[in-house]
């Protein structure tokens, strides 16, 4: 296995995880216990509570001009996060902490969303703590956008071109 060379992180609203033991995920019953990470590229879509339902997704080459339109509208940007409109309290008052993980054991799980996984228990190297999360999006050229509801988005998003994009924590949504 080749050694990760760069920063794999794990976010968690837990400011004090001395380790990190590999454990069977709710929605990935069908893989052993691991611990999950995710790289620097891909980190962002992580700067709200754990919980916070969210559609992250990205302009790439190749899209029709209908999709671009349909997605991206009149922006520039690149990145895009959805977040439903009741989360911006606690996106706003959360403080999320963010563990720096060694590589070495950890091998490419989804290269598109950026997760990496391992088996073996998992020691932090840094902790650092995060507050202000929209600011810090907006920091790095995410286009945050609130919308009542993601229903709508996710099924326009299903049934569309696009490739680049991330469901997260949908079970939390509205109704």
């Amino acid at each position: 296995m080749a050694i990760i060379q760069f920063n794999l992180y794990h976010f968690s609203e837990e400011p004090n995880i001395t380790v990190f033991h590999p454990r069977v995920k709710a929605n990935r019953q069908d893989m052993p216990p691991v611990v999950w990470a995710i790289d620097e590229e891909h980190s962002y879509s992580f700067y709200v509570p754990r919980n916070c339902p969210r559609i992250v997704y990205t302009r790439t080459d190749g899209l029709s001009e209908e999709t671009v339109d349909k997605f991206f509208g009149c922006t520039s940007a690149v990145r895009i996060m959805t977040i439903e409109t009741r989360w911006y309290s606690a996106i706003s008052n959360t403080t999320l902490y963010r563990y720096t993980l060694p590589g070495e054991s950890f091998k490419l799980f989804d290269e598109t969303a950026g997760y990496y996984i391992s088996e073996q228990k998992v020691t932090p190297i840094v902790i650092t703590a995060m507050d202000h999360l929209l600011e810090k999006l907006l920091e790095i050229n995410i286009e945050v956008r609130f919308t009542p509801s993601l229903h709508p988005l996710r099924e326009a998003i299903l049934n569309s071109q696009l490739e680049d994009f991330g469901i997260h924590r949908y079970e939390y949504a509205g109704r």
